[in-house]
């Protein structure tokens, strides 16, 4: 064989083998492409390798804003407490969103799992494989960003408009209200404790934009537990409670004679509407107009 020949024989072959490669290449490089890479709460870069198609949600302000985004169809399971829009209901519970039922939630083979920061699932999920996405929005700030980092795992464009949505809504609930409602004082209790929502919380800042005044001080955080006491000397001028907490509240050391229970300046809203006020979600523009309903209702008690 001669030196041409045999030169010629060996293109040939590297040739073939670069035409059995390329597609591989391809594959790859479009694999890569798709490849989406998250930053979750936690500060932990999460790779997926395509856009998911099936979710668990384990937190039910998440739950909302992937149906809000159109995608509900996505979700494979919920945590018990994820019941809005009706649809979710129908799907299988994988028990709470801080402990939930790691065996049920592997189960569903999903290709990512959105849960809170604080869940005490999140290492053990990663460590049987799953890719966890740990969001947990605590002020009006968090939201925007959550449904950003939500569009993006959904691969969703312009996920901000419901934000927009949102934004328009609280304002238009501020301007609904009379110039007698400014400067109320008000206590909003998210749980017995009292667990209260302070003003650097989602439910304070939507309070602050009503024009309202929380009683409680920014120093202690956004959802403080606090001294029964310290709503004693505060004396607020309303009171903000769910029907599930508001039970013996008067009989709480001290709170028979807040001016709020003396005046009957209280707003007890119904699991539903509680639902609606302590989720950091797309219905945050439905929550603004409860609680502005509310406040306009004892619009009076700013008046000494």
């Amino acid at each position: 064989m001669s030196f041409f020949s045999c030169s010629l024989s060996l293109w040939e072959r590297a040739g073939v083998r670069a035409a059995l490669l390329l597609p591989l290449l391809i594959f790859l490089a479009a694999s890569a492409a798709h490849a989406l890479q998250i930053t979750d709460d936690r500060g932990v870069t999460v790779t997926l390798p395509q856009t998911p198609l099936r979710i668990v949600s384990l937190l039910p302000s998440l739950t909302e804003t992937v149906c809000e985004l159109g995608e509900c169809k996505r979700l494979v399971g919920v945590d018990r407490y994820s019941n809005y829009p009706a649809f979710v209901r129908t799907l299988p519970q994988v028990g709470g969103g801080i402990d939930p039922n790691i065996e049920a939630v592997v189960a569903l083979r999903p290709d990512v799992v959105l849960m809170a920061t604080s869940s005490r699932g999140v290492q053990r999920l990663e460590a049987l494989g799953l890719k966890v996405v740990a969001l947990e929005p605590k002020s009006s700030a968090d939201v925007q960003r959550v449904m950003g980092k939500i569009g993006q795992v959904l691969a969703v464009a312009d996920a901000q408009r419901v934000w927009r949505v949102i934004d328009a809504g609280v304002s238009a609930a501020a301007q609904s209200l009379p110039p007698a409602a400014k400067n109320t004082r008000v206590y909003f209790e998210v749980n017995r404790g009292p667990y209260a929502a302070g003003t650097t919380s989602f439910i304070g800042e939507t309070l602050q934009r009503l024009g309202v005044k929380n009683i409680v001080t920014p120093e202690l955080g956004p959802f403080p537990k606090l001294n029964p006491e310290y709503v004693v000397r505060a004396n607020p001028d309303l009171i903000m409670i769910g029907a599930r907490n508001a039970q013996g509240m008067a009989q709480r050391p001290g709170w028979a004679g807040l001016r709020a229970l003396r005046e009957g300046r209280l707003c007890v809203f119904t699991p539903e509407e509680s639902d609606v006020l302590v989720r950091p979600g797309p219905r945050m523009a439905e929550a603004a107009r409860i609680m502005a309903k509310c406040i306009a209702d004892k619009a009076g008690a700013a008046v000494r």
